[in-house]
């Protein structure tokens, strides 16, 4: 009797760490909801490359807009994620602060963008493979280490797209019937590069912030392209870069148990 206890003892004691390693395949899926600002960098509005070398100046409250967005992932390692999303943003464009206020260009865009997102964590919260903490019995007196033991800190990528539509101010629109080659809405590719942090607050709610940027293969996101000049002004200002814009949220996300068919449970 004393032997199989000893041998039970050591079995327990030699896999647990395995099995705790493995804790978070019970949760490898995640929804997200997330709330926050945006800001644009198009041709309309901002400061010329020689007034503005590293751009901040075209970070204005003026052009500041906001996101909502929602995403699901799984978790194909422990580090690596996938990432479906969908986003509504909006976007704004005036020349009333930068380097053209005499033009008076103004333009509003509504975008939705869906993305499919790879993200690489190269830091991840302990209390993921926490049998106590999953448990709620895990929380130590030390707030400080139970706040280093619960942060997320990855980057992401992927492939995506934006379909626009612009809202623009007289000047604009009667660009737009001078010259139809200009467009007011479309769809356009769009690549996206951003980091991103999360709090755990409990085993499966989770606390997070993410700056993202997206590099379009358009530049008519504000309506306004000057590669297309006026057909009495073929000297018209020209622009070699596509339109850019980035958002910044607060997310809200929730952690989902795996089922044994390897689905997501919602019991």
């Amino acid at each position: 009797m004393i032997k199989r206890l000893i041998l039970v003892c050591l079995v327990v004691l030699f896999t647990a760490p395995f099995v705790s390693a493995q804790l978070w395949k019970m949760k490898r899926y995640e929804a997200s909801a997330g709330l926050g600002t945006s800001q644009f960098y198009g041709d309309i509005g901002g400061f010329s490359l020689g007034e503005n070398a590293i751009g901040l100046k075209d970070i204005t409250f003026k052009q500041t807009r906001f996101n909502v967005n929602g995403s699901f992932r799984y978790f194909i390692t422990d580090n690596v994620a996938a990432r479906l999303s969908l986003s509504y943003i909006m976007l704004h464009a005036t020349d009333v602060r930068g380097s053209n206020e005499l033009r008076n260009y103004e333009a509003v865009t509504s975008l939705f963008e869906p993305l499919l997102a790879g993200e690489y964590y190269f830091i991840r919260n302990r209390e993921r493979n926490s049998f106590l903490f999953q448990t709620y019995r895990g929380r130590s007196r030390n707030r400080l280490k139970d706040f280093f033991r619960s942060i997320d800190l990855y980057a992401m990528t992927g492939i995506g797209g934006a379909s626009f539509n612009v809202n623009g101010n007289d000047r604009l629109e009667q660009r737009w019937v001078t010259n139809p080659e200009q467009k007011s809405s479309g769809f356009t590719a769009v690549i996206p590069a951003g980091l991103g942090a999360k709090l755990t607050i409990d085993p499966n709610i989770l606390i997070g912030v993410e700056l993202n940027g997206r590099y379009t293969f358009s530049d008519f996101l504000d309506g306004y392209d000057p590669d297309v000049p006026l057909p009495a002004n073929p000297d018209d200002e020209v622009s070699h870069r596509k339109d850019v814009y980035h958002t910044f949220s607060v997310t809200f996300n929730y952690r989902i148990k795996t089922a044994r068919n390897g689905l997501p449970s919602f019991r």
